[in-house]
């Protein structure tokens, strides 16, 4: 079975919008996009790259491949893998790119996604996305949250644990401390979630 992996920057107070750049996506009128760029670091980087490295295939909403379609073609040299992987885009008006190969997924998107991860193929890797992501976790399909976690709050802006969010269990399985304070996070899941009483 196909594992379905979130990669995300995401601020102390949960915001994942716009992280990469000012012009990423202001809807909202969001004010603070580039909000991860003064938080470089080489040990977080080399784990990204780790990451882009690995032989997957994305699963994007319409506006984070809308974004990437009009970059990605272009920097092939910095992820290859990007430009070769099945890109599959959750879309009820959109169904065809250049940017290939593409496969657009309309309708009932949680159904056609557990028949993905049901399917043959390398492990589904998300980005941004964040609509498709309140779709996905509402229907328990995630199966691993890869969190860059910065050290700021923003108080605005599309946050990841919004209104799809269920009761869920996870463990760590990976964590590194950036020189930044930028901290990387693996969260597998792992169950339902177990309730008790704390001992003083």
């Amino acid at each position: 079975m196909r594992k379905i992996t979130v990669l995300e920057h995401i601020t102390l107070d949960g915001v994942i919008q716009a992280g990469g750049g000012p012009d990423e996506d202001t809807s909202g009128g969001f004010a603070y996009g580039g909000w991860a760029a003064a938080f470089d670091d080489d040990a977080i980087g080399a784990a990204i790259k780790k990451m882009l490295d690995l032989p997957i295939d994305l699963l994007l909403g319409r506006k984070t491949f809308d974004i990437w379609a009009a970059f990605w073609p272009q920097h092939g040299d910095i992820w290859p893998g990007v430009n070769t992987a099945t890109k599959y885009i959750a879309s009820n008006t959109r169904t065809s790119s250049e940017w290939q190969p593409s496969v657009f997924l309309n309708g009932d998107v949680a159904k056609k996604v557990a028949e993905l991860k049901q399917g043959p193929g390398p492990d589904l890797h998300i980005w941004g996305s964040g609509n498709l992501l309140q779709t996905l976790m509402k229907h328990d399909l995630i199966d691993n949250f890869w969190l860059m976690i910065y050290p700021i709050t923003l108080g605005e802006g599309k946050k990841l644990f919004a209104e799809g969010t269920i009761p869920a269990a996870f463990k760590v399985t990976e964590s590194i401390v950036g020189s930044t304070g930028v901290i990387l996070v693996n969260y597998e899941r792992a169950g339902a979630v177990q309730t008790g009483t704390v001992s003083p």
